[in-house]
């Protein structure tokens, strides 16, 4: 058996190579070789059928990119990805995520924002008014394509609501209801193969997002058996091998306030000492063998 790991065409960041050097490794230790790859080297393409470099000789491929195409084609050739195709783009778009899990896992209120394809046009006073009956303030608005807490802004009024609103008009957001208690502080639970393999606490002091990125810090945290079963119902949900459920700890119970289907488990290793890379490893082997 052999895998392919493929990242992101640009990245530069040690930070973001961890993971895809760690996954490596404990797959190598259980005796399955990977090549470690960026996706810029065509790996797939449409030419009447659908060709592809990538799917000759490897079994199956660790996709730790976000491009939508390439692992779609990928997957057409029968080529097994963790994560598949759908469950990354579910995972991506955060208003997707919202639907996906409607009914399923408790969440903030959330609103997509209307698109506009017309540079300048006018904002609908009357739609942000509606936001503020629904949400109220302070009022999370979020670009739905971000990670690493960026694209994530606060409105404590309509002029604040107006100008944010007015600067992601031309791309995909949402607008979220605030949860106060959880300002600067949530927990990212780890689930693999269907379940919660561990739990860490993120905190900010000067920050309502509590990122790691963004100065939050991180402490291992035993999740109880309902944030488990809310986790582990949101990862099967979207059809997820592995991921990163951000939970906030509202005065009702936790509300899962995003999915990361390519989450970063560097800080969460070193503050759990709970060995995520081989749990994955070990997931992706016995998936395999399965087949």
């Amino acid at each position: 058996m052999k895998g392919l790991i493929l990242v992101n065409a640009y990245t530069q960041s040690e930070h973001e190579l961890n993971q895809p050097r760690r996954i490596m490794a404990e797959l190598a230790g259980l005796g399955v070789p990977c090549d470690l790859r960026r996706n810029n080297f065509v790996p797939a393409w449409v030419a009447g059928d659908i060709r592809s470099d990538a799917a000759r000789g490897y079994d199956f491929c660790v996709y730790l990119d976000k491009d939508r195409y390439v692992p779609r084609l990928l997957e057409r050739t029968g080529m097994r990805l963790f994560n598949r195709a759908q469950a990354v783009e579910a995972c991506d778009d955060k208003m997707l995520t919202h639907i996906a899990l409607a009914g399923i896992a408790p969440m903030p209120a959330t609103i997509p924002a209307p698109l506009c394809y017309t540079a300048g046009a006018p904002l609908s006073e009357g739609f942000l008014g509606r936001v503020e009956d629904i949400l109220g303030y302070p009022v999370v608005v979020k670009e739905c394509y971000g990670s690493l807490g960026m694209g994530v802004y606060l409105a404590h009024d309509r002029a604040q609501l107006r100008e944010i609103a007015a600067r992601l008009q031309g791309k995909p957001h949402l607008f979220q209801k605030f949860i106060a208690e959880s300002a600067g502080r949530d927990l990212r639970v780890i689930v693999i193969g269907g379940r919660a393999v561990g739990a860490m606490r993120r905190t900010s002091q000067g920050d309502f997002r509590s990122n790691a990125e963004l100065g939050g810090r991180g402490e291992a945290a035993a999740p109880d058996p309902a944030v488990t079963a809310i986790c582990e119902r949101a990862a099967s949900a979207l059809g997820l091998d592995y991921c990163g459920v951000d939970l906030l700890l509202s005065a009702d119970g936790p509300l899962v306030c995003e999915v990361n289907s390519n989450a970063f488990f560097g800080t969460f290793e070193r503050v759990t000492d709970i060995n995520v890379a081989r749990a994955y490893a070990e997931h992706i082997v016995s998936t395999m063998q399965g087949v």
